[in-house]
């Protein structure tokens, strides 16, 4: 039988279970969250300095559906300085970024400037002092996953992300988790 968790990864975690090589050790990881069952991995990734849903599994089929389909994933994003409505736009229309040094034209998204900034819970390092200017959010949902590509695009219009959180992969939400929570789910809603 199957396992299923959706959680909150905060901020200054790595989206796996073990250290490589290449991974300091003082990393924090998931592991530190919750007692997974031994071959639970992730369905996708967050940067560690990235932080919002993550779902997790025991089902390799599942996890390889899920990456490999269309199922839209919605970020909430901040970004450096108040978004032009001729940004988001282009957002929405696609962008040239640069995968593995290569250029890279994205699809056409969903992209929105949020009217209020959302209430997520303070994270750990401050994001800024206030008095560098200005910030806006934008909600950006994708149906693709490119490496960092969310900050790329951002970055590629002229409005740096300074906060990304994933808020929804298909039909699961954040909703009011808290960083670091756990809940375990019978089958995923997508």
């Amino acid at each position: 039988m199957y396992r299923h968790f959706k959680i909150y990864k905060p901020y200054g975690y790595l989206s796996q279970f073990v250290t490589n090589q290449k991974t300091r050790k003082n990393k924090k990881m998931l592991g530190e969250l919750y007692h997974f069952p031994e071959g639970t991995m992730s369905i996708g990734r967050l940067d560690e300095d990235s932080e919002g849903l993550l779902l997790l599994t025991t089902n390799g089929k599942l996890s390889a559906l899920i990456t490999g389909s269309k199922v839209e994933k919605e970020y909430y994003v901040q970004v450096d300085g108040i978004i032009t409505s001729e940004a988001v736009e282009k957002l929405q229309e696609g962008v040239d970024i640069s995968i593995n040094g290569k250029k890279y034209q994205t699809l056409p998204c969903k992209a929105t400037l949020l009217p209020d900034p959302p209430s997520f819970p303070d994270r750990g390092k401050k994001i800024r002092d206030p008095r560098h200017g200005p910030t806006s959010w934008i909600s950006i949902t994708l149906t693709e996953g490119k490496f960092r590509q969310v900050k790329k695009m951002t970055a590629a219009v002229g409005f740096p992300t300074l906060r990304l959180v994933r808020v929804r992969i298909g039909e699961e939400h954040l909703m009011e988790m808290q960083p670091g929570e756990v809940i375990e789910k019978e089958e995923f809603s997508l």
